[in-house]
Order: structure tokens, then C-alpha cells, then sequence
């Protein structure tokens, strides 16, 4: 009934007489919770980088393109989000009310970058900056901000909580697609970082940071971060840290394979990639000897292709985990981690699980995905339903 899971029951039940109700046969399929990504760029997921910085792109397309990513992804049965960079407020907007289709979102909006990091898409032509500068073009977008200083991370926490954030994210470390920040250095000063978390925890929620190493985790964590994006390259120090604390890692399962963002071979960010995937392994290794509470996202950047294989890049976690626990990391453990935005959340209910009054977001399947997880490779074929909010958006029994 309306947006909950009324009653579940093994029993025949019988609706109220004025209920106008679609029935569905399930014909003995498995019923299970909308999907969940915790890391993902809606704008940017299927433009090439070129595209995004180039002047004679129009704006209008870029967002129309978020628009179908929304639609494409729900159609994936990922019922739910969580942004982690990029323009998505106004797309948040329009979904909630109807006029398109798409997952709930989860917005972070601007990534909070220093002058050369992770969040910093200039060319060196556009330096050094004085206050009469324009924004440059990911700026005006809102997919990344700079500040540097306590006074300016502070200025623009507040104006992506302003806009709606529900959770604030920092780049701390070097990253792979950027091109002027080496994989090794961190980035930010604990008194910045303490600043963002201090901003967000005003506004009752939290900040969660780009970072790989364990430098740049471990002065993230001090300063009171309560998420981790990555960490492929930490050690077992870090990790022992992130479990005492409490700290979440929402870690992708980020190979040298067919998933792998797109970087030109022979460049310097190849390179950086390759150093960055070698380390999964034993980042998922200690996420599960220290019992870390560990996400799942995909963190999609600047491929049409690789977008539509979000539920490949799910199963591909067999490699770490059973198919029970990993299509429980992508539901009702993402959920948890959705939760903790606390009155930012703009869902409140509970979601990631099938059970009387949770909110109806769900999926039939064709099959069993813990006897075969590969089923959800194949979302086209195999989710007969997709339901979000008590709306059906797919329902091939009809």
C-alpha cells in the first residue's frame, strides 16, 4: 500500500475493497530489494572527458545525458544512489517529483578539491588564480570546487549543504583520473579537513574523502571523517585504525580488466591506474579480517559502455565474497551507510530489505542470484519487475 511494504504473508491476502492494486505472479521467482550503488557520477558516467571540459559542448546536453543515465540506471534495478560528485541536485529534483525517472540520489554535489588535487580539472594555463579568475568549467558545472584554507572549505561545505548535499566529500589523496596530483601525496591539512567535518556535523551529517593511502585515510580519520572512498592502497595499520573507529570504507572492486575506467595507455594516469588496481586485493582482504563496515559502488567515470555494466561489476565481487554476502553489501548494507546522513536523508524509511513496513523498492528476479549471481549481469533479460516507491517502472508479467 502507498510507498511500504504492507504484508507479507505465505498466506492469501485479502486488500481493502477501494485498493486498486496490480497483481503480479511471481510463479515461485525470487523477490529481493532494489539494487543499491554507493559510489557513482550520474553527469559524468558516460561522457568522454573531452566532452565534459570542452566549451563547445552544450551544458544542455551534458545534463540531458544525466537524465538518461538516471533512467538507464534505475532500469538496471539500482532503485537507490549515493552521488559522489557532480551537478545532480536539479536531477534529484525532477525524479522526486515525478517528471523523470530515475534511483533516489543521495547528492554530495561539488567534490571539495585543493589547488592541484584530485578535484582540480584546469590546465596550467588557467594558473595561478587571482580573485578576479573565472571558475573554470567544472566549477561552473558544480562537479568540483577548490578551496583552499580553512575559510574557503568551510565557505564551500556550506554551499553544497546549501544546495542539498546529504554528505560532504573531500578529495585527500591523489587519484587516477587527475592530472597534476602523483597517486602518492596526500591532500589537505587535518585543520581543512576538520573544518568540512565541522561544517557537516552542524547540519547533522558527515564528510566522507577521496583516498587511497594511508597517510591521506589515516589524517581524513583524525580529523573525524566518518567514510573512506577507495582505500585501495592501505595498510594494515589503516585498517586496524578505520575498525577501532568505526570508520566505513566504500570500496570498488577497481581490476585491470574490461571495468576499468578508461585511461590512454602509455600516460602517466595509466600508470598511476595499474599501481592503484594492484592494490585491491589486499584492501578487500583487510576489510574482511578487520571487519570493516564495507560499501559497494562502481564509481563510473567517463564511459558509455562500462555505465551499462554496473550488475557485472557487482557480481565480479564473488572474487572476495559469497554471492549471499555481496548481494547483501549492495542492499542492506549500502542502506546502512545511506542512513548516515541522519535527518539530511531525503528517504526517510528503511530500505535494502524486503520486510513489512520497509520502503517498495524491489526486483523479481528469473531465477535465484545466490545460486547464480551472474543473473544480474543481465538486468534486461533477468528482472521480470523493477519497483521503486511503490511505482512500477518495469513489470514484464504484466
Amino acid at each position: 500500500m502507498g510507498n511500504k511494504i504492507e504484508t507479507i504473508s505465505s498466506n492469501p491476502i485479502t486488500p481493502p475493497a477501494s485498493a486498486k492494486l496490480t497483481r503480479i505472479k511471481g510463479g515461485g521467482r525470487v523477490l529481493m530489494p532494489g539494487l543499491i550503488d554507493n559510489h557513482t557520477h550520474l553527469f559524468m558516467e558516460s561522457s568522454a572527458i573531452e566532452e565534459l571540459l570542452s566549451p563547445k559542448t552544450p551544458a544542455e546536453a551534458l545534463f540531458q545525458q544525466a537524465q538518461t543515465n538516471a533512467k538507464a540506471m534505475l532500469l538496471r534495478g539500482f532503485t537507490s544512489t549515493r552521488d559522489m560528485a557532480g551537478p545532480v541536485f536539479e536531477l534529484k529534483k525532477v525524479i522526486d517529483k515525478g517528471d523523470a525517472i530515475g534511483p533516489r540520489i543521495w547528492p554530495s554535489g561539488a567534490m571539495i578539491s585543493q589547488t592541484s588535487g584530485h578535484g582540480d580539472f584546469r590546465s596550467l594555463k588557467e594558473i595561478p588564480r587571482t580573485p578576479s579568475t573565472p571558475l573554470s568549467r567544472g566549477e561552473v558545472f558544480g562537479v568540483g570546487t577548490i578551496a583552499d584554507g580553512v575559510d574557503e572549505v568551510l565557505r564551500r561545505t556550506r554551499e553544497q549543504l546549501m544546495q542539498g548535499a546529504t554528505q560532504i566529500k573531500l578529495a585527500a589523496g591523489g587519484g587516477v583520473a587527475s592530472d597534476y596530483d602523483p597517486l602518492d601525496v596526500s591532500q589537505y591539512t587535518e585543520a581543512e579537513f576538520h573544518a568540512a567535518v565541522e561544517a557537516a556535523a552542524n547540519w547533522n551529517t558527515y564528510v566522507t574523502v577521496h583516498a587511497y593511502t594511508p597517510i591521506a585515510i589515516q589524517t581524513a580519520i583524525r580529523a573525524g571523517v566518518k567514510c573512506i572512498e577507495h582505500g585501495q592502497l592501505m595498510d594494515e595499520a589503516t585498517a586496524k585504525i578505520m575498525a577501532e573507529k568505526g570508520t566505513w570504507l566504500s570500496l570498488q572492486p577497481f581490476l585491470d580488466d574490461e571495468d576499468a575506467n578508461p585511461q590512454p595507455e602509455g600516460s602517466a594516469n595509466r600508470v598511476k591506474q595499474l599501481q592503484m588496481t594492484q592494490g585491491t586485493d589486499n584492501a578487500y582482504n583487510l576489510a574482511k579480517k578487520y571487519k570493516l563496515k564495507t560499501a559497494w559502488g562502481t564509481d563510473t567515470l567517463f564511459a558509455a559502455k562500462l555505465a551499462t555494466r554496473q550488475g557485472a561489476q557487482l557480481a565480479k565481487m564473488v572474487r572476495w565474497y559469497s554471492p549471499a554476502e555481496v548481494l547483501k553489501m549492495a542492499t542492506s548494507t549500502n542502506a546502512e551507510l545511506l542512513a548516515l546522513s541522519g535527518p539530511r536523508n531525503p528517504y526517510p524509511g528503511k530500505l535494502g530489505v524486503v520486510e513489512e513496513g520497509a520502503l517498495a523498492d524491489l526486483l523479481l528476479v528469473d531465477g535465484d542470484p545466490i545460486e547464480n549471481i551472474k543473473l544480474i549481469e543481465n538486468p534486461a533479460k533477468n528482472f521480470l519487475v523493477i519497483m521503486k516507491d511503490g511505482k512500477l517502472y518495469k513489470n514484464l508479467l504484466s
